[in-house]
């Protein structure tokens, strides 16, 4: 299966379009990519300081995944017919009111407004999820894997630039975050002047004639499909469950909001950082092997995240974890972008997302939860959000297992 259009005139040709748009696409996950670490910083401390609730403290993080998860499908479904650069516009534009109505929740102390521009600003987090896949849109097939690992990497730029703006504007105001939340509209603003120089061409209008692909469901029950969801969902939601809670674990062992920063800003880094690399050991190695380190190295996370609340242990920890979702979660994106048709793109892409940011939705409900209601300390409650982590990495293992085991069903 291939996702290139055949008519194309070279691969030189095609990769030097592709490789233009992964320059612009790489500045995009760097500049606008920076308000989610900063975002997911103060998120949970911003929302810790208005809720009535100490058990809804992540809520405000929640809301944005949310925004993200019922966002997808409309978004993909609009990208597939206006095209990557009026989509990604589209979610420059929700970030920046979300920016604007968190600022606002946060200078009238309301706790509603605040998660209402948490959940707008899952606009623009769900028009990032596609960075990836607009990366592989133009790209040939030896280039693909490179190409999303790549753009991926820009992640690196944010996870400098993000932390260091909570540094610098935290406390700008006299209402704590306030300052984060105008530099997020600011970087929404200048950030989508960038998507003018994507050259990603629009898809075609359907006809009667053109193939129709695969339902929902039928897709669902291709294994492949269904293991890198399966895959992409466990990854990202364990990802989700500790660092959210990461900044008010640190905070209640004792520690500053500028060491949860900087252990943010490091996890950050390892997430990003690997992907200069990832695309070369999925063509070298093969997927299957990529994703399965990826899940390896999370199950590591955990377990040193549970030998002690050191600033150290915090740090391997977030590292390792970092470094797990990079592979689980770049691995399956390469698998899943192998294994449909251009014309099931839309469809395949949404409800990928859906899924994905569902399980994050639910993971980041959950943190928040057993962090700070299933323990009598910090301590108690980080060790109950790591072990959690365990079924679930089971669950993506076992499935890995069987499509590598069954390579029939597989090629069906």
């Amino acid at each position: 299966m291939t996702l290139l259009d055949h008519a194309a005139p070279d691969d030189a040709t095609q990769n030097r379009r592709a490789k233009r748009n992964v320059v612009v696409l790489v500045l995009a996950q760097a500049i606008l990519g920076a308000q989610m670490p900063m975002l997911f910083t103060v998120g949970g401390l911003a929302g810790q300081s208005l809720a009535s609730n100490v058990c809804f403290a992540t809520l405000p993080i929640s809301l944005i995944v949310l925004g993200s998860m019922v966002t997808a499908t409309p978004i993909s479904s609009f990208m597939q017919k206006y095209g990557r650069r009026a989509g990604f516009t589209v979610g420059a534009i929700g970030g920046a009111l979300g920016g604007m109505i968190g600022a606002y929740g946060l200078y009238t102390a309301s706790f509603p407004v605040f998660l209402l521009g948490s959940f707008l600003t899952g606009i623009y987090m769900s028009a990032q999820g596609f960075y990836r896949f607009a990366a592989a849109d133009t790209a040939t097939d030896a280039f693909r894997p490179k190409a999303i690992s790549y753009v991926m990497a820009g992640g690196l730029a944010a996870a400098v630039i993000g932390p260091q703006l909570v540094k610098a504007t935290a406390d700008t105001y006299v209402v704590p975050f306030l300052g984060t939340y105008v530099a997020v509209i600011v970087l929404n603003i200048v950030g989508s002047a960038l998507f003018l120089f994507i050259d990603i061409p629009k898809p075609k209008a359907p006809h009667a004639d053109d193939p129709k692909g695969r339902t929902r469901l039928e897709l669902l029950k291709t294994p492949r499909i269904a293991v890198a969801i399966i895959c992409a969902m466990v990854t990202y939601a364990l990802m989700n469950l500790v660092m959210t809670s990461t900044p008010l674990a640190v905070v209640g062992c004792g520690y500053s909001a500028g060491n949860a920063a900087d252990i943010v800003s490091a996890h950050v880094l390892a997430m990003f950082a690997p992907s200069f690399f990832t695309g070369h050991l999925i063509v070298r190695f093969g997927v299957e092997k990529i994703v399965a380190t990826g899940l390896v190295i999370l199950a590591a996370a955990g377990a040193v995240a549970l030998q002690g609340v050191d600033i150290a242990n915090f740090y391997v920890a977030l590292i390792l974890l970092g470094f797990g979702w990079n592979f689980g979660f770049i691995g399956a994106t390469a698998m899943l972008t192998a294994a449909h048709e251009p014309h099931e793109r839309g469809r395949v892409q949404g409800m990928n997302d859906v899924l994905v940011f569902g399980g994050v939705t639910l993971a980041s409900l959950a943190s928040g939860g057993l962090l700070n209601c299933s323990g009598g300390t910090p301590a108690e409650g980080w060790s109950a959000v790591n072990m959690a982590m365990a079924p679930f990495l089971m669950l993506a293992g076992g499935a890995l297992i069987w499509l590598m085991l069954h390579p029939q069903e597989d090629a069906a």
